[in-house]
């Protein structure tokens, strides 16, 4: 089945400490950003793009989309105070598809066939989200000492993108947007109206561009995937 897909690229990205939008760093040579849209440019199951950005870096933006040829992007929207609100934003910009894919900009790595079965996963289910396993022993702290060690056979590490069925996280917004409530990711906000959510197994190296060690990360992948 066909989807459209939300990438965010509003943030401020504080914790990169790289004095702009860490979208426009570069990643073996082309902007992070552009990376991540490719994935879905040349996916054909791929429809639709919308592209959440902050309004002051639009023109920037629309510059890349020309200059790297991204067909896709058939829409431009501003981002709002908190991530919830870039999505809501970005929902209003869909054209209809059944299945809408929402992706943090700075993940450049996920995999076509990834996005399919999180296509397929949100058609039977109609929530579906890529997460890995936790690896590490999980401690719960007071201050900087330990309550307690939590069991992580039962926990996972949540990625994006999250699949939903449209009506679905429609549905999900507005009662989360009625009730002011903010949520971590658009997974939890259908969590929070009952409604069951899939897990998919991911990829570890589908990681998010949040510090500056994750670019030597990104680096070693990026090497790994051209070895392939």
């Amino acid at each position: 089945m066909n989807y459209e897909a939300i990438v965010l690229a509003a943030g401020r990205g504080k914790r990169m400490n790289a004095g702009m939008n860490k979208q426009f760093l570069e990643l073996g040579g082309e902007p992070l950003i552009v990376r991540t849209l490719n994935v879905f440019e040349r996916d054909e199951r791929c429809t639709r793009i919308v592209l959440v950005v902050n309004p002051a870096e639009r023109s920037r933006f629309e510059q890349l989309l020309a200059r790297f040829r991204i067909r896709k992007v058939a829409a431009l929207t501003d981002g709002g105070e908190e991530r919830q609100h870039s999505v809501y934003n970005g929902l209003q910009a869909l054209a209809g598809e059944e299945i809408v894919l929402i992706h943090d900009g700075a993940r450049p790595f996920v995999r076509v066939h990834h996005l399919h079965e999180l296509v397929n996963a949100a058609v039977q289910y109609g929530a579906a989200i890529p997460a890995v396993r936790v690896k590490d022993t999980i401690k719960k702290a007071n201050g900087l000492f330990v309550e307690q060690t939590i069991d992580r056979s039962s926990l996972w590490a949540v990625q994006t993108p999250q699949a939903f069925r449209l009506s679905l996280i429609m549905e999900a917004h507005e009662a989360a947007k009625q009730a002011g409530y903010l949520g971590t990711d658009d997974a939890s906000l259908v969590e929070r109206i009952g409604k069951p959510v899939k897990i998919i197994e991911g990829d570890y190296r589908n990681i998010k561009m949040t510090t500056p060690e994750d670019l030597l990360f990104a680096e070693a992948i990026l090497a790994s995937r051209m070895a392939e």
